[in-house]
């Protein structure tokens, strides 16, 4: 498998997230990074140790083009994506691959911890709080918030070159439009278990941007899936969410 990370002039929080990869119980063939930025990364590549990297530059062009144009060179047979600020446990590949050794199963995703970080001193970070999003495949509740970061995905190469990658006239919400194509041709499987930390800071979140280019992304993603009108969250918005989605699910079939 391949892992495809993308990056935006945050070479201390790469460096993070590679050390995360380099750290896998089963390491990637190879590492591509896309780079939408123009930070010296040579710091934060050495965080990959003996691991194959390969740099994409890509100017600008959006989180979705990234990872596109990374994974357009990619040689495994399963695209790994993560957020430069986001971090893999060391058991995250190993798990999401046994799922893919399943014939029938093309793209499979683990479970998150949402941690909320404060700046320390020098820029070391201290957790402040954390919300787990723990929930099976759920059509219903994708129509109304997208719950499976991408940093949480192993999707096959095959699937993702036959939906033609991540839509890049979307800036923003191109991961939940890629699940919303991929679940009309395959099932997405979960692997139980937290194998991913999505960090929120109080800067610096796309997920956070309440835009006018978020809300338009908002509204041509509705309108392309037939979704009801579409509040803008976070994911630490969406972990609460989902577990009262959760809680009321289980009172229902007490």
């Amino acid at each position: 498998m391949t892992a495809v990370v993308v990056t935006r002039d945050r070479p201390r929080l790469l460096a993070d997230a590679l050390a995360s990869v380099a750290a896998q119980r089963r390491p990637p063939l190879e590492t591509r990074i896309g780079d939408d930025g123009d930070a010296d990364l040579s710091d934060a590549l050495a965080a990959l140790g003996g691991i194959e990297a390969t740099v994409v530059r890509t100017g600008a062009a959006g989180a979705g083009t990234a990872r596109n144009r990374a994974a357009a060179g990619a040689r495994g047979d399963a695209l790994a994506f993560l957020d430069d600020d986001d971090r893999w446990l060391p058991e995250h590949l190993q798990g999401l691959a046994a799922a893919l050794a399943d014939p029938a199963v093309a793209l499979a995703f683990g479970d998150c911890a949402v941690v909320r970080e404060e700046l320390g001193p020098e820029g070391t970070r201290a957790e402040r709080a954390r919300r787990v999003i723990a929930h099976d495949w759920d059509a219903a509740l994708m129509r109304h918030d997208d719950f499976i970061p991408p940093s949480a995905w192993l999707v096959r190469r095959a699937l993702f070159g036959r939906l033609g990658g991540f839509d890049e006239s979307f800036r923003y919400s191109e991961d939940w439009d890629f699940l919303m194509r991929a679940a009309s041709l395959t099932t997405p499987r979960r692997v139980p278990g937290v194998t991913v930390e999505i960090r929120m800071r109080a800067s610096g979140n796309a997920s956070a941007d309440f835009g006018a280019e978020r809300i338009e992304c908002l509204r041509r993603l509705a309108a392309r899936h037939g979704l009801p009108p579409i509040e803008p969250k976070t994911f630490w918005e969406v972990a609460e969410t989902v577990a009262s989605a959760g809680t009321e699910r289980a009172k229902g079939g007490s």
